[in-house]
């Protein structure tokens, strides 16, 4: 694996066989693209993590961290690190974990206390990373349903669907088809779009959609009802 050092003096001498005007030419292109992958907020580790992850591929060497589940439940795991992968926007690493055996695909934003351990692996033959979930997708045959936006939010909804599935309604709205799955993921992405966001069709949603957003209510009106009995 080539080192960073080795790989400016690498890139400087490739520079030095190029004309001047054309050097000052690849240069000015190649600025026209910045890629900043810190995040605007949220888990400021990632960079660090980044580093950590580096180090163990190019030594192979095994981590160590704490390792959280989708409902927060956290494990102890050490594992053998393979390969870094970004999809979409997310950080992940993709091992042999020893507490499960086989090979997972760990994202970074759910570890902590990442450590290098002093001791190093033998690197296995390993099976490929599949990361076309679209398959996977396909087999739940996700709904085809109608919302209504405010112009306001059209740049977060716009990163959920294409902007063909847009249709103006008026000044100041657009009737959306939004692709949906019927699953907690889904359900909180229409939540997240808070009071800016009604849902049209089909009617099953709807009730469904206000089955939730009571819950949510009902957790401030028990935090308002134990505030008031205290005082």
């Amino acid at each position: 694996m080539i080192r960073g050092n080795e790989l400016v003096n690498a890139l400087a001498k490739v520079k030095s066989f190029i004309h001047a005007d054309r050097a000052k030419d690849i240069e000015l292109k190649a600025n026209r693209v910045h890629i900043d992958l810190n995040p605007w907020m949220g888990n400021r580790n990632i960079q660090t993590y980044l580093g950590i992850i580096k180090t163990a591929l190019r030594e192979s060497r095994l981590l160590s961290f704490e390792y959280a589940d989708r409902y927060g439940n956290k494990t102890a795991r050490t594992a053998e690190p393979y390969q870094l992968v970004l999809k979409g926007n997310h950080w992940y690493f993709w091992g042999y974990c020893h507490k499960r055996d086989d090979f997972r695909l760990f994202k970074l934003s759910r570890l902590s206390n990442l450590l290098i351990q002093e001791m190093s692996f033998a690197p296995q033959d390993y099976k490929k990373l599949q990361l076309d979930f679209l398959a996977d997708i396909l087999e739940t045959m996700p709904a085809k349903i109608k919302i209504r936006i405010r112009k306001s939010i059209m740049k977060r909804v716009i990163d959920y669907c294409i902007n063909e599935r847009f249709s103006p309604d008026g000044d100041e709205h657009y009737i959306v088809d939004f692709l949906f799955i019927e699953n907690e993921y889904s359900y909180n992405i229409l939540l997240g779009f808070g009071d800016k966001c009604e849902r049209l069709e089909p009617n099953h949603i709807r009730p469904e959609m206000k089955r939730r957003i009571h819950d949510i209510a009902t957790l401030y009106v028990i935090f308002v009802v134990n505030i008031n009995s205290r005082s």
